[in-house]
């Protein structure tokens, strides 16, 4: 039986994977950590890690960004693997995760959803083809009115698996309206929506002269990520140190 502590157990992600865990006969979370330790769960609650009295094999965290320090650097010194979900990380931050995984296991995804992570393979096959033959690239992304940061992860995600198949060449465009100029050849546009209750959606579109090709994701529900996340800790759990994805998970 795997170990798991739920790192952000009473946000809305957490609750989702809270339900999921208590259906799963080879996973048991043994504590979770939140500010707000309020609300009933099956499991102890600790308003901080290092409050935390329970012994676990993984981390799993849907947390925020401001608290992705101390996990990390708890994570690190007690050697425990963690699933690292939260996004909209900074450039130190990421670096962090590099430190961290020199001394434990860090599995790290913009977006936990099998869909999502095959998505990021197509696209990149497609620029390969389309990029070559003059195609206009751009990303729109949908979500809902209370996710804080833009663009998404799961959209820079995107953006860096099609540039890094083209060799690095894309510069990113947020907002052409403070550019009043004609879009460049090596430009991938990303636009963010904020509103009402997307749950996650994310067109990739491919414009080239005369016709359109448009990869679309659409998320109906957390759960996806829910069951994503916990596919990811037990295949972290006993992994040594080193920085995994996604895509080891799926492969």
């Amino acid at each position: 039986m795997i170990k798991m502590i739920m790192h952000g157990c009473n946000g809305a992600m957490g609750q989702v994977i809270s339900a999921m865990a208590a259906e799963d006969e080879n996973l048991t979370i043994v504590a979770g950590i939140d500010p707000v330790t309020v609300k009933k769960n099956d499991y102890p609650v600790f308003s901080s890690l290092e409050e935390c009295t329970e012994e676990a094999d993984v981390i799993v965290d849907f947390a925020s960004a401001k608290a992705v320090d101390n996990l990390l650097a708890y994570s690190a010194a007690k050697k425990i693997p963690v699933v690292l979900c939260t996004t909209g990380l900074s450039d130190e931050q990421i670096k962090e995760v590099e430190e961290t995984s020199r001394h434990t296991a860090v599995l790290r995804s913009a977006n936990m959803s099998l869909g999502v992570n095959l998505l990021l393979k197509l696209v990149k096959e497609a620029a390969q083809v389309l990029a070559a033959a003059d195609f206009d690239i751009e990303l729109l992304e949908k979500h809902h009115n209370q996710k804080v940061d833009a663009p998404s992860g799961t959209a820079l995600a995107l953006a860096d698996s099609i540039n890094e198949a083209m060799g690095g060449v894309y510069d990113y465009v947020y907002d052409r309206a403070s550019v009043r100029e004609k879009r460049k050849k090596n430009e991938i546009g990303i636009q963010s929506i904020r509103g009402g209750s997307f749950v996650g959606e994310h067109d990739v579109i491919f414009a080239g002269k005369d016709e359109v090709i448009t990869f679309n994701h659409t998320a109906y529900s957390k759960a996806i990520f829910a069951k994503g996340a916990l596919s990811a800790a037990k295949f972290l759990a006993g992994k040594g140190p080193g920085v995994y994805t996604m895509a080891d998970v799926i492969g």
